[in-house]
């Protein structure tokens, strides 16, 4: 799934090529893409593109006195830039082909979602503040007024684990399971640590971890095309999906604790004091 530091890459990236240009059509290919109808999908065409926005996980395009377009990748869906657009019209069914974005130029981007569940969503609204997922978002972890005293704030009487409590995207808007993995690892703590039992000393460890984890897979990827991204998040990861490798930091081997839909990563030595964890399929540990 595509987390903050890569939609913010591919922020930058549409800023540049789609700024200042208009929306000569805009096609739904898999009708379930669509979350909203009211105004439809063509209003947003023949209007210029002002502005490219992240919100979290959402992407959303100003139009010149129109509406915005919304995006969220989901767990399986990527953007690609094409120029040119292939020619001809695309048949729905065929592929994994969900929207198709061309431009005057005759450039444009596809966005697609590989296997059966369809979970891509595109909105088309007045105002991006109208799609729950984004109404409900917590702060940015990399907004200049975040800083060790606001994320003392939001644990604060937490109950939940601090993996599931940075998943939380109410609570803390833009992390997912990926990087979840990564900062509990830079901060050296075990992913089922009640986040509400932090101690000042580990709430400034952890909210160090947790900027400067973003921070730099934002540089990897800043500059880089829309196409290279995936490849750069993956090979940035120190812990998050490689089970059975060293630990770049201690060597101990990285462990594996699996739930129904997902699971994490982690170093015993230096997240849990050297123990295991049991990997019991509790997906209620990361709700």
């Amino acid at each position: 799934m595509p987390e903050l530091p890569e939609v913010e890459a591919l922020k930058d990236f549409l800023t540049e090529h789609l700024t200042g240009h208009e929306i000569v059509r805009a096609l739904p290919v898999a009708i379930s893409v669509l979350k909203t109808y009211d105004p439809p999908l063509t209003a947003v065409e023949g209007r210029e593109v002002t502005a490219v926005r992240r919100y979290g996980k959402f992407l959303a395009l100003a139009t010149d006195g129109g509406p915005h377009l919304v995006t969220h990748l989901a767990r399986a869906g990527w953007l690609h830039w094409r120029d040119p657009l292939p020619s001809g019209v695309p048949r729905p069914g065929k592929g994994p082909l969900a929207l198709r974005v061309a431009l005057e130029t005759g450039a444009g981007f596809d966005l697609t979602e590989a296997g059966t569940q369809k979970r891509l969503a595109v909105y088309v609204v007045a105002d991006p503040a109208e799609v729950p997922g984004i109404a409900r978002l917590g702060p940015d972890p990399l907004a200049e007024g975040f800083d060790e005293a606001r994320l003392a704030e939001l644990l604060s009487g937490e109950r939940r684990r601090l993996k599931g409590a940075l998943r939380d995207q109410s609570l803390i808007a833009g992390v997912g399971n990926a990087y979840s993995d990564e900062i509990l690892h830079a901060a050296r703590m075990s992913p089922f640590k009640l986040a509400s039992s932090l101690t000042p000393e580990e709430t400034a460890r952890l909210y160090e971890a947790l900027r400067t984890t973003l921070t730099d897979a934002v540089e990897r990827s800043r500059g880089l095309a829309a196409g290279r991204l995936k490849a750069e998040k993956k090979t940035g990861l120190r812990v998050h999906g490689r089970t059975g490798e060293p630990c770049p930091v201690c060597g101990d081997t990285i462990r594996e604790v699996s739930f129904s839909d997902s699971s994490l990563q982690y170093c015993p030595t230096c997240q849990t004091g050297g123990k295991p964890l049991a990997d019991r399929r509790l997906s209620r540990l990361l709700k």
